[in-house]
């Protein structure tokens, strides 16, 4: 069966995007009701403030829906043939990335979306940091993908450490399209438990609030699912904001010591807000 590449990205026309100035002034008055407007509706903060976020939830329309959850080589084999690198250019095949467990889920539609958004001119990445980005086994704490998917806050420690966006805890500023590290126990490292999620939604269903999140989830996979806020532990939310910077990614060291210590390890709550940027956890 012959599945359709969604991104044979490296060969395209690198064509800037949305950063791009257009019309120009230096037109004295033009300039100063630019600054008059400006002081009045001052920029919005980070967190209050999510552009990239639909790019996100625009990219989960490409993801197939159930396919199962597994935990197995026959997933990571999975994962690999649909981020693939092939005849020097990357290949995203979402539908071969059946059955899939919950960070493959969430990088997947990560790489999805910086794709989409490449080809709408809207991002330009070079072919060295989609090179970076392709899945090839890399350890916890390896390469992009050895980050994203360690245990701990291994994507919050990727935002952290390539500035591509913002971490954070507070649920009340989180929005829909927010990547979210969700924690079922008191442990960070080798003993929790663990489950890499897209934020949607809070609600109330008999008296108590939900959370409601995108991932592959026991047992049946890609989808959505709700859970009462009581059984989460902790949360660890990353948003997407500058994916520009994502040509930090090529200086970055080779191997996160401190990610690659989570499999053998756990760490206190105050040790993994500090890798993070953030006061605590």
């Amino acid at each position: 069966m012959q599945y359709p590449i969604l991104a044979l990205l490296a060969l395209l026309p690198w064509v800037g995007g949305c950063a791009a100035l257009a019309g120009k002034t230096s037109d004295a008055k033009a300039n100063s009701k630019k600054e008059a407007k400006a002081e009045a509706t001052p920029e919005p903060s980070p967190l209050e403030a999510a552009p990239w976020n639909d790019a996100i939830i625009t990219a989960l329309e490409k993801l197939p829906l159930g396919g199962g959850y597994a935990t197995t080589l026959v997933a990571r084999d999975a994962l690999q043939s649909a981020v693939a690198w092939e005849d020097g250019r990357p290949a995203l095949r979402p539908a071969l990335a059946q059955p899939s467990f919950c960070s493959g889920a969430t990088y997947l539609v990560w790489l999805v979306a910086l794709a989409q958004q490449q080809k709408a001119a809207q991002l330009k990445l070079s072919p060295e940091v989609w090179r970076a980005l392709i899945v090839e086994g890399q350890g916890d704490g390896e390469g992009v993908w050895g980050r994203w998917n360690a245990n701990g806050p291994g994507t919050a420690r990727l935002f952290q450490e390539t500035g591509i966006g913002t971490n954070f805890t507070d649920i009340q500023k989180a929005k829909a399209g927010d990547f979210l590290k969700i924690f079922w126990n008191d442990s960070i490292g080798a003993a929790e438990k663990g489950h890499s999620v897209i934020f949607a939604s809070t609600g109330m269903e008999k008296g108590e609030e939900t959370v409601s999140f995108w991932s592959s989830n026991l047992p049946g996979g890609y989808g959505n699912k709700t859970v009462a806020r009581s059984k989460i532990k902790r949360m660890v939310f990353s948003r997407l904001e500058h994916p520009e910077r994502l040509e930090s990614v090529l200086d970055l060291p080779p191997r996160d010591s401190f990610l690659s210590s989570l499999e053998e390890k756990s760490v206190s709550p105050a040790e993994a807000a500090k890798v993070i940027g953030l006061p605590k956890l």
